[in-house]
């Protein structure tokens, strides 16, 4: 995934990842890497996991591009002491609802997405999901497999939830109802090619 500044705005790549991911892999560092020293803008979440290890790394690089997103006024971290965008939502504290309103926010503003996922995660997913419906790529490091899958496309998507279990993809139809996403970017497709 190549990145480049449109006009005279800069590239935001929003970075995020599972929770259950501590660890970032050496590929995902490079990537970080390359970001950071290309001057873009990484906005990145509060969370434990892949976001408070990503918030490390940036740190470790000097990151200074960064903005943490939180859905409260005291984000759960920041590591760098970075600018802080609070995302007001009108859910309950604490519900998957609640912290989703930044999510949403990161990738409404980023232009590209990088993830880390751990083929289970539907908070990852949505956000690979999100960026997809609004026409922005994302390139997806599966963990278990040490490789990238760039999303561009549903057929992309399709590829990506390949790597799920069973009981993964059931907990993704549970919680983020994923077939009806699906079809609805399927559908979104179509319209465009009309």
């Amino acid at each position: 995934m190549s990145l480049q500044f449109r006009g005279n705005k800069m590239t935001t790549v929003f970075i995020a990842g599972s929770i259950r991911i501590k660890n970032l892999d050496q590929l995902v560092i490079e990537r970080v890497r390359k970001i950071v020293n290309s001057g873009y803008k990484v906005v990145v979440g509060d969370a434990n996991g892949a976001d408070s290890s990503i918030q490390k790394l940036l740190l470790e690089l000097g990151g200074q591009n960064t903005t943490v997103f939180s859905s409260s006024n005291h984000p759960r971290n920041n590591l760098g002491d970075w600018h802080v965008h609070v995302v007001n939502s009108e859910h309950a504290p604490g519900t998957r609802a609640f912290f989703t309103a930044k999510d949403l926010k990161m990738a409404e503003i980023a232009d590209y997405g990088l993830m880390v996922w751990d083929s289970q995660s539907t908070g990852t997913l949505s956000n690979v999901i999100e960026l997809l419906s609004q026409n922005k790529y994302s390139a997806v490091f599966v963990n278990k497999e040490k490789t990238f899958e760039v999303i561009k496309t549903p057929s992309d998507l399709k590829k990506l939830i390949s790597y799920m279990s069973l009981t993964a993809l059931e907990k993704a139809e549970q919680k983020i109802k994923l077939s009806q996403k699906m079809n609805k970017l399927d559908n979104n497709q179509i319209q465009i090619s009309l």
